[in-house]
């Protein structure tokens, strides 16, 4: 049987990232608080033939294979910039390119960075109903960072990582038990 995993992906389009140094952050934590193995990914890993993609099957081999890995996380922890209220583009796409069915039951830790505190609703009123319409197991507790805490680099932002214990010991549980509601 193989490690329980811990997945990462952000809706980042440029490096470096903000984003994708909170959303790391958040996925080491948890791997190393219960044992999982942990990975983080961007829509810069998954490459330009995401753009021109109609289908999963039209996305290069690099590209499916961190699909793949985003559909077989034990816990998947996603964040996105906040782009004019909402998500970045290409990160919905990349959620537009997997099954409907494929998430079901798969516990989601959603984070989301922005400006400042106007866009924190980001993740109650985008990121929840998107993976809603996947029935994904959304926790109910989301993380939002701003650029205030990022003024000494990605760690500055642990301490709203550090705020819930009780979240983090949900996804461990969550991931040693598989998928929640299947």
């Amino acid at each position: 049987m193989s490690n329980p995993s811990v997945v990462g992906f952000s809706g980042n389009i440029t490096r470096p990232s903000k984003t994708r140094a909170f959303v790391d952050l958040v996925v080491q934590d948890i791997a190393n608080l219960h044992g999982l193995s942990g990975r983080t990914y961007d829509i810069d890993d998954v490459g330009p033939s995401l753009g021109s993609a109609r289908w999963a099957r039209d996305l290069d081999a690099k590209a499916q294979a961190i699909l793949a890995q985003v559909i077989a996380a034990d816990v998947l922890v996603v964040g996105s910039p906040t782009y004019k209220g909402s998500y970045t583009g290409l990160f919905k796409h990349f959620f537009d390119l997997i099954d409907p069915t494929a998430l079901k039951g798969e516990p989601v830790l959603l984070t989301a960075t922005g400006g400042g505190e106007r866009h924190a609703l980001i993740v109650e009123h985008q990121l929840r109903p998107l993976f809603g319409f996947f029935e994904a197991f959304a926790l109910p507790t989301a993380v939002y960072a701003t650029d205030k805490d990022f003024t000494d680099g990605p760690r500055k932002a642990e301490p709203r990582v550090k705020t819930g214990p009780g979240t983090r010991n949900i996804i461990g549980l969550l991931a040693c038990s598989s998928r929640y509601y299947q």
